[in-house]
């Protein structure tokens, strides 16, 4: 179990891969983000982007998976206020595989509630190819260590 005790400022962590095929970018842009170029291959390939792509909230939604299989599932975690500057500086694409990392950028104790502190960080994700595909920055609630553990 990883504690807000654990968490350095500087440190790198791996999230871990996840793999992503046509027919999920379609299920999911039918779903929440039906744009053309997210659900019909025809009319991507006459897109800007040549083909088919992912929606950026499905990137981002692979990105949270990640994070959650990679970090929040082991540590204290008691959620989230919420993220900024996220970015989709190239396309996901059928078949792509996207990995995860954060680096952590700020450590501090909570002032109004000692049970937890707050840790910032900067993510990032990339394709196989080492392709940056998102960026954003978060921020996360997790428990003190018990004086137990």
């Amino acid at each position: 179990m990883r504690y807000f005790e654990d968490f350095k400022v500087g440190e790198s962590l791996d999230l871990g891969r996840r793999s992503v095929s046509a027919d999920e970018i379609v299920a999911f842009a039918r779903q929440f983000d039906p744009q053309p170029f997210h659900v019909d291959e025809e009319a991507a390939k006459r897109s800007i982007y040549g083909g088919l792509i992912a929606s950026g909230w499905h990137t981002a939604g692979l990105f949270m998976r990640m994070l959650n299989d990679g970090l929040l599932q082991h540590a204290s975690s008691l959620g989230s206020p919420g993220l900024e500057e996220l970015r989709w500086p190239a396309p996901v694409r059928p078949g792509d595989t996207l990995s995860g990392t954060i680096a952590v950028v700020e450590v501090r104790p909570s002032k109004s509630r000692p049970e937890m502190g707050i840790v910032r960080w900067h993510g990032e994700g990339r394709n196989q190819r080492g392709e940056l595909v998102m960026t954003l920055s978060g921020t996360n609630f997790f428990g003190r260590k018990p004086a137990s553990a």
